[in-house]
């Protein structure tokens, strides 16, 4: 596998989109030792799923100010005081007691995050999210109640479904709450969600290959 060539043929199909869209390279599982040739390529977004996997940044950001690393999967209340010193941004703001405590967090460390709102456009149970008919309950409470700098929306579509219907979905949730940002697309369908207005997108396999684990 090519991992520079996968990651130029990423980006030329998101260019051809003629969007402006930030491509998080979701670098799960991989070493820095397998990552670098993307780093020395300029790249600055990278996505991990797990609070435990930022350990391997610590030394990279050091040296690299302008990299960004997004948390991408579910973030346990108990994590959250991990987060501060490695992450830039979480797409997984999912509940009130999640919200309080980010905000305790950020007081306590003095540094503020910039956060989107995971949406359970399919209503499935065993997903993470905020169910639509609960969200204008949620949004206001953490412009009420937090400091959070809430900048967009999140989604990951139900399997086995068009997942268009829920790009334009989120677009729509968007435009009501006159947040721009919406993170949604992966591997199998970011030209689809880019075209239904993604402003992030999470590409891990096409560019990284399948993951050993």
């Amino acid at each position: 596998m090519d991992l520079i060539s996968n990651y130029k043929a990423v980006k030329n199909k998101i260019d051809t989109l003629k969007k402006k869209v930030t491509l998080i390279a979701i670098s799960k599982t991989f070493s820095i030792e397998y990552i670098q040739p993307i780093l020395d390529l300029g790249h600055t977004d990278f996505g991990e799923n797990k609070v435990q996997e930022s350990k391997k940044w610590i030394s990279v950001k050091k040296n690299s100010p302008l990299l960004k690393l997004h948390l991408v999967g579910k973030l346990q209340r108990n994590k959250v005081k991990y987060i501060f010193d490695i992450f830039d941004v979480v797409h997984s703001l999912d509940s009130i007691p999640l919200a309080i405590e980010l905000d305790k967090q950020e007081k306590i460390r003095k540094k503020n995050l910039d956060y989107f709102i995971q949406v359970n456009l399919g209503n499935e149970n065993q997903k993470s999210g905020v169910f639509i008919n609960d969200l204008d309950d949620f949004f206001n409470f953490c412009k009420t109640n937090t400091n959070l700098n809430i900048i967009g929306f999140m989604c990951i579509p139900p399997m086995q479904e068009d997942p268009i219907f829920f790009f334009k979905k989120l677009k729509e949730i968007s435009n009501k709450y006159n947040l721009p940002n919406l993170s949604m697309g992966m591997s199998g369908d970011y030209t689809l969600a880019i075209e239904c207005g993604a402003t992030h997108v999470r590409i891990g396999s096409e560019i990284f290959g399948k993951r050993s684990v």
